[in-house]
């Protein structure tokens, strides 16, 4: 069973929490929620999920996950300052593991110095941002380049989510690309074929 870590804090995004890990969980994977604290309850900026972190920064190491999922909202800002975030990331990145990040969740890959001359999106406020740190901004519902998945807002959530669940299976090529429909700028995982 493959786990995939994903990474939050007070003020997370619900929905981008809540929907792509119950799809990662109802496709067979191994969820861990992990936050600067173990066994604490993190609440969605919208009121509406509670999530409880059962690890925290201290307690992992990215040799544990296959993947990283980090979703949006004022948790990348929140994370930013944490220093342990930006080596675990990192280390994912090192290895070539796949990083999803939604919405604001790119203010992580960000943060680690991984979207220079990477395609990639994110929410439009964070657009600049993204621009800023090197990247090509793509406006789509999901882009992929290389290891990194993003994606825009809540109504992406559906395409993101069958981004996360191929690229987090190890899943690239034709079975990759044929999974969306219309233009979405799609690379092929290198190492996974």
């Amino acid at each position: 069973m493959k786990k995939i870590a994903v990474v939050i804090e007070e003020g997370f995004e619900d929905s981008e929490f809540a929907e792509p890990v119950q799809a990662l969980r109802d496709n067979g994977f191994d969820v861990t929620v992990i936050g600067p604290e173990a066994n604490k309850d993190y609440q969605g900026k919208r009121g509406q999920v509670i999530a409880r972190t059962s690890k925290s920064l201290d307690d992992v190491n990215a040799g544990d996950f296959d993947g990283l999922l980090i979703p949006g909202g004022h948790a990348p800002e929140k994370l930013r300052l944490n220093k342990k975030i930006v080596p675990f990331i990192q280390a994912f990145a090192k290895a070539n593991k796949p990083i999803a990040a939604i919405c604001h969740g790119p203010q992580l890959l960000i943060s680690a110095d991984l979207l220079r001359g990477k395609k990639a999106t994110s929410y439009e406020s964070v657009a600049i941002d993204v621009k800023n740190a090197g990247a090509h901004f793509v406006d789509a519902p999901v882009v992929v380049d290389g290891n990194l998945i993003t994606s825009r807002k809540p109504e992406d959530i559906p395409q993101f989510n069958k981004a996360i669940i191929l690229a987090f299976s190890g899943k690239s090529g034709p079975e990759f690309h044929d999974t969306f429909a219309g233009p979405v700028p799609i690379q092929s995982f290198p190492g996974r074929d």
